[in-house]
């Protein structure tokens, strides 16, 4: 009974440090449309498996939009500043892809009638800092919102790019 006394608070403290340690990761940025209006915000958090994103959207319209990230942390008019979609091993687009993903593929997101969606998706192909695939890098990356859903395919078929926000 004596060593467990002595080995719980060990272990409660390692594990309030690496939640510490998370938390330290995490980053909260603001999207807006393309006219400017608030689109919402997103967290995101590094985890021991990837980044988690945790987005509350508004100010869309309703139905299936594509969801990305892209290479550079710039929201310009029609957000073409933007660049491409995030992918520092040079693969195609889209989750049927036969090499594999983008790093910056995410799933579609449904908005409600309302404009409103809540998102929640751990992307284990990117980190926030450190490697070839962090996201806050020299130029940073931004968190893309498309006007229609995404294919999944080598042409994305999403549409015009719709809210923006930056990760830096």
């Amino acid at each position: 009974m004596r060593k467990i006394s002595k080995v719980l608070p060990l272990a409660a403290a390692a594990l309030a440090g690496g939640l510490v340690a998370a938390q330290a990761q995490a980053r909260t940025i603001t999207l807006k449309t393309a006219d400017g209006d608030p689109a919402g915000t997103a967290t995101l958090t590094e985890t021991p498996n990837g980044v988690m994103i945790a987005a509350e959207l508004k100010n869309l319209s309703p139905g299936w939009h594509g969801f990305h990230i892209h290479e550079t942390g710039q929201c310009s008019p029609g957000f073409f500043a933007a660049g491409g979609h995030f992918a520092p091993d040079g693969n195609v687009h889209g989750y049927q892809s036969p090499t594999g993903a983008h790093a910056g593929d995410l799933p579609n997101i449904h908005v409600a009638e309302d404009g409103t969606a809540k998102v929640e998706v751990l992307n284990h192909r990117v980190t926030m800092t450190g490697t070839r695939y962090a996201l806050q890098d020299d130029d940073g990356s931004a968190l893309i919102v498309h006007a229609k859903a995404d294919s999944y395919e080598a042409d994305p078929k999403a549409g015009a790019r719709v809210a923006c926000g930056v990760i830096k």
